[in-house]
């Protein structure tokens, strides 16, 4: 699928302007909106919305009950039926209230990376997903279906790094994303947490931001050192001393490190092996 059909959104797929055979039309459902029975819906096994509150759910029946389903779900036909591609938490509150059929978008999908995309997009779009339910959905995308961070951020339309830093929080103890599914902190604030090293750091951390119910800004400043341990400016090249500092940077970044004396200056080289390598490399330039 390209970026530049889920960058426009639901309705870029929905409606696509791409000529369809003869033979696809009449196979094809009906376009617009088509009313389908909710016994032959089944629900997306790699939903990225994974939390769906019973009191909110109760509250949406009841109002279907009242004034009907507003908005359609979106759905792709299968062998036994039709899947949710979004509208999950409708077609559960319109089970509640013992609907038997629900109003949908029925949309040519066939692949399982394109429908996940696509939810994705469709959840994102309509703010719909917490930020490690969005992170997990993430996660699917890279560990199953083998995309890199760039080609996610391209597929849905976001910086690289927005990808990168939603799926760091899925390092996080299972506690405190719990708490960030919940509400009690958000995202910035697991950013925050991420800093402390340890699992018992980041425990003791999160705790004193939920009990002074510290702001991002005020979490970010109490998770930077006080103090800078190797400071890298303190070393001075002398002749003859580049493999010792070499080896000196080695035991700063745990990598490998090159440095390349030019004529005038010269350059460091950091070496990194994947992502989190990355990424543990950037949060240890950040601490110095």
């Amino acid at each position: 699928m390209s970026s530049k059909r889920l960058g426009k959104g639901i309705n870029a797929i929905i409606n696509p302007k791409t000529k369809k055979s003869n033979s696809t039309l009449k196979s094809a459902p009906a376009p617009g909106v088509n009313k389908v029975k909710l016994k032959d819906i089944n629900p997306n096994p790699d939903q990225p919305r994974r939390d769906f509150d019973e009191q909110s759910l109760e509250q949406l029946s009841q109002s279907i009950k009242k004034k009907g389903i507003i908005t359609p779900i979106t759905l792709r036909k299968q062998k036994d039926g039709y899947e949710i591609i979004a509208g999950e938490r409708r077609w559960r509150a319109a089970k509640k209230a013992k609907i038997r059929s629900i109003p949908a978008y029925i949309i040519n999908i066939k692949s399982d990376l394109e429908m996940m995309e696509v939810a994705l997009v469709e959840n994102i779009q309509r703010e719909d997903l917490n930020a490690i339910e969005e992170a997990e959905g993430y996660a699917i995308l890279n560990s199953k279906h083998g995309l890199s961070h760039d080609e996610i951020a391209n597929s849905i339309g976001k910086k690289r790094v927005t990808i990168s830093n939603a799926l760091r929080l899925l390092k996080l103890p299972p506690e405190i994303r719990k708490s960030i599914r919940d509400g009690k902190i958000s995202a910035g604030h697991g950013r925050a947490i991420l800093q402390k090293k340890t699992i018992p750091a980041m425990q003791r951390f999160w705790k004193k931001i939920i009990d002074e119910s510290l702001s991002v800004r005020a979490a970010e400043s109490h998770a930077k050192p006080s103090h800078k341990t190797k400071k890298i400016k303190k070393l001075k090249i002398q002749k003859g001393s580049i493999k010792a500092i070499e080896n000196q940077l080695v035991e700063i970044f745990g990598t490998k490190v090159k440095l390349k004396p030019a004529q005038v200056g010269g350059s460091i080289e950091i070496v990194y092996f994947s992502d989190d390598d990355l990424e543990r490399i950037i949060d240890l330039l950040q601490s110095l």
